[in-house]
């Protein structure tokens, strides 16, 4: 298996990711909050771009089954039913619904990687899920860190390198990654011991505790709470539920 790893989705032309198996991984927040709403029973999520393009979806959907969600900035957009803490996510809130979604970076890594062949979520929280689903597959992986406004973001990193890591324990072989790769799995090493501290002190934290949402860290550090495969189908995230998805030790 071969592994390449993108620090940001904003230099690379979506064509090259067609056919590949892509990981989007946006750990503060969308990949987290993603992964709590289909757990608590959402039944999709549908990303876009734009603020204008999610009112226009939402309104060509059926209010009653159809949330808007997502932020600007860390903050919910006006007008929006949920912003992107996945504390929001609940299962009274979200169970049933289908949500449009739009977040500043997560939501655009997904759209330029939605011609690949396999395009699937990855946080923290449903780690081994993920490297259980790339490892059966057998493909090499393309992942996509969403990053900050462009830049690198080392939350998205050092999940990139924990995932890196895992594969490799898992196959029992070393992974081929380049050097993005060997980096992020460095930083992954530094920071294994308290992936909640790494998140407290990135920028994206620093921000997230300012304007209110220092508990979201903690629920996004929580590696494997939330054991579910959230996968792109057409223009949707659904659980993947054909296989039996279960937990890599």
């Amino acid at each position: 298996m071969r592994v390449e790893l993108f620090f940001t989705p904003h230099h690379i032309d979506e064509l090259y990711l067609r056919e590949k198996t892509v990981v989007v991984i946006d750990v503060l927040r969308a990949s987290t909050t993603i992964a709590r709403a289909l757990s608590n029973g959402a039944k999709e999520i549908i990303p876009v771009t734009t603020v204008e393009s999610a009112m226009k979806i939402v309104g060509n959907l059926s209010g009653d089954v159809t949330l808007l969600g997502g932020e600007r900035n860390g903050k919910m957009i006006e007008g929006f039913h949920l912003g992107n803490s996945p504390l929001e996510y609940t299962e009274d809130r979200v169970k049933g619904k289908s949500i449009v979604f739009s977040s500043t970076n997560g939501s655009q890594a997904l759209a330029k990687a939605r011609h690949a062949k396999e395009l699937v979520v990855c946080g923290f929280v449903n780690m081994s899920a993920v490297a259980e689903f790339l490892l059966a597959t057998g493909s090499d992986v393309t992942i996509l860190c969403s990053g900050r406004a462009g830049n690198f973001s080392i939350e998205d990193t050092v999940c990139a390198g924990m995932l890196i890591t895992k594969l490799s324990e898992a196959s029992g072989k070393v992974i081929e990654c380049g050097d993005a790769g060997s980096a992020a799995m460095t930083l992954y090493k530094n920071a294994a011991k308290s992936i909640v501290k790494m998140l407290a002190r990135s920028q994206h934290g620093q921000y997230l505790k300012e304007i209110g949402f220092v508990d979201d860290l903690r629920v996004c550090a929580e590696v494997d709470s939330v054991p579910v495969l959230p996968q792109l189908v057409g223009n949707v995230v659904k659980l993947k539920t054909a296989e039996k998805v279960s937990v890599v030790s």
